[in-house]
């Protein structure tokens, strides 16, 4: 090439081979290489970033064919406008006119034949609809498409050239060229986009796995997940749903803009935007998840969001769940450089759920192991040796003539038989090997809400439970006890100001109690409180009471009573 633009012509050579053969067109037809062009070619391969690419994309097309107004039209995978990057026309217009165009008309034109279409009037030709209210008037067109490996990846729109004039052959030319420029430029900025979420995948994955085997449990799992997608993918929403049965879905987490919209909500596999992805067995994106077809049942809790990608957690052949991201409408699609690794992301997560699984299934199958060797040695041991004793203590009777002395030692051989039925009914708990029955035990559920109100107290209350819970207790009845304990401890919580609380649950002469006392300045101490209310109502209908009492030393004391033996009636 001649050497007029220096160092700029020897940057030209370093170019692709079919970008420098256009380039070589150009300058021969016109007897040289625009310096417009020459700027314009280089602009556009400068960053790597993809949306700085495209913005820089449509700026230089503007300015090399002289247009008042620009676009870039992104097709997606349907062949509609999913992305529309103008030059020329404010914020405030582009709100006026509305919502961004979906494809038809001339630039639909463009999407169905891609070649270059330049014409003087716009509004002429057979495909124009006119253009929507607030719009400002163009009339002289330019298009032409830009391909990134023989596929369209988009157009670039050009209308109104300045001083009225129309454009020519030679603006055709060398838009035509800086579309070759844009799908180069789009094509690195695509591999530098690809390149760059691997690796923030790659330790995304292995923060989970180190997690996982530094002992995280399965809801910490589930939440470092839905973090690390949103966080790469930037969303403003991100939603777990696990299968609840074959055809339902629940949603397990919800982290982001109306979160708590979500969180919990049981959805079909057919009528939801998750069961829709779980169904195709692929990732799915969503353009406007708020009018999303696929989206039939559930309550409306998708206002404000447009674009969104759901893909299935599986791990072989078993599903783990969906994950769902969105972002707040008006922000950039979901692109598939961005979709297909947050589906790899998603099954080496559900692999990690599965390790995290079979973790805890050998983690119960020692407890049960260590079980089964304590409740041996209860047996063998403690039991035995009681017994003994108590045969010992009746044996001794006859030799002691104090009346009070013989009735202490009753009280003693009656209290040693009443700790051997508990011991019993301990033994009978820890070889109970049908886990899912000892994980609904109501000591372990107890334990499980003295537990969860310990991160809204603020601290631990004291727990004692006695006598025989898991076998004298009625299912009916043991329904009822983790929400009378939930709610006398979140009372304590919200209005107590308490520094300790103290539980017992008691099962002894046909009656269970369950007591709830804490040292702060009382609860709702006229019963009227709402919560209270129920928990009066739950007594009654088992044929039992609660009383809320107000000791000398201070605080508050709850006291719900019910019999083992419900009355019929």
């Amino acid at each position: 090439m001649p050497g007029r633009f220096g160092a700029t012509e020897r940057q030209v050579v370093a170019l692709p081979e079919e970008l420098q053969e256009r380039l070589q067109t150009v300058e021969r037809s016109g007897g040289g290489l625009p310096r417009l062009l020459v700027e314009a070619v280089l602009s556009v391969g400068k960053g790597l970033e993809l949306p700085q690419v495209l913005r820089r994309i449509v700026e230089a097309a503007a300015a090399l064919v002289d247009a008042e107004y620009g676009a870039l039209g992104v097709l997606g995978d349907d062949s509609r406008i999913s992305q529309f990057l103008t030059v020329g026309i404010t914020e405030e217009e582009a709100e006026s006119i509305g919502e961004l165009p979906a494809g038809h008309g001339i630039l639909g034109e463009l999407i169905r034949h891609p070649v270059p279409l330049r014409l003087a009037e716009l509004g002429e030709h057979p495909s124009s609809y006119g253009f929507p209210p607030n719009h400002p008037p163009m009339r002289s067109f330019l298009g032409v498409p830009v391909k990134v490996r023989d596929k369209v990846f988009g157009n670039l729109y050009l209308t109104e050239k300045r001083g009225g004039r129309e454009f020519d052959a030679e603006d055709e030319t060398m838009l035509s060229t800086l579309a070759v420029a844009a799908g180069v430029a789009i094509e690195n900025a695509r591999l530098y986009q690809e390149a760059r979420y691997r690796q923030q995948w790659l330790a995304a994955n292995g923060e989970i796995v180190a997690g996982l085997l530094t002992g995280a449990g399965g809801a910490d799992v589930l939440e470092t997940i839905v973090d690390h997608a949103v966080r790469i993918l930037s969303a403003d929403l991100g939603v777990l749903a696990l299968p609840e049965d074959d055809d339902n879905l629940r949603v397990a987490l919800a982290i982001g803009v109306d979160a708590e919209a979500h969180r919990g909500l049981l959805l079909p596999r057919h009528g939801s935007f998750a069961g829709a992805a779980l169904t195709a067995g692929s990732s799915l994106i969503s353009l406007d998840v708020e009018h999303d077809p696929r989206i039939t049942a559930g309550p409306p809790r998708w206002a404000g969001l447009g674009p969104a990608v759901a893909v299935p957690m599986t791990a072989g052949e078993r599903v783990h769940g969906v994950l769902l991201l969105a972002r707040l409408r008006g922000r950039d699609p979901f692109t598939e450089p961005e979709a297909k690794p947050l589906l790899t992301f998603a099954g080496q997560a559900a692999l990690a759920m599965e390790m995290a699984d079979q973790r805890q299934g050998a983690e119960q199958l020692t407890l049960l192991k260590d079980h089964e060797r304590i409740a041996r040695d209860l047996h063998d041991l403690a039991i035995q040796r009681l017994f003994a004793t108590g045969m010992t203590l009746q044996s001794a009777l006859r030799f002691v003539d104090h009346p009070e002395a013989s009735e202490r030692l009753l009280r003693a051989v009656d209290d040693l038989d009443e700790t051997i039925k508990i011991i019993r009914s301990t033994i009978f708990g820890l070889r109970t090997h049908d886990t899912r029955r000892a994980a609904h035990g109501l000591r372990v559920r107890t334990v499980t809400v003295v537990e969860q109100a310990t991160r809204t107290l603020g601290f631990t209350p004291a727990l004692h439970m006695e006598g025989l819970i898991d076998t004298d207790v009625s299912a009916e009845i043991a329904e009822h006890v983790p929400a009378v304990l939930g709610e006398a401890l979140s009372n304590i919580a919200r209005h107590a100001h308490a520094s300790a609380a103290d539980v017992a649950l008691v099962v002894r002469d046909g009656g269970l109690t369950l007591t709830v006392k804490d040292n702060g300045v009382g609860t709702a101490g006229d019963g009227r409180h709402s919560g209270l209310r129920n928990l009066t109502k739950r007594a009654e209908s088992l044929g039992g009471e609660m009383t809320l009492e107000s000791p000398s030393e201070g605080g508050t004391r709850l006291v719900w009573r019910v019999p083992l033996r419900i009355p019929s009636g």
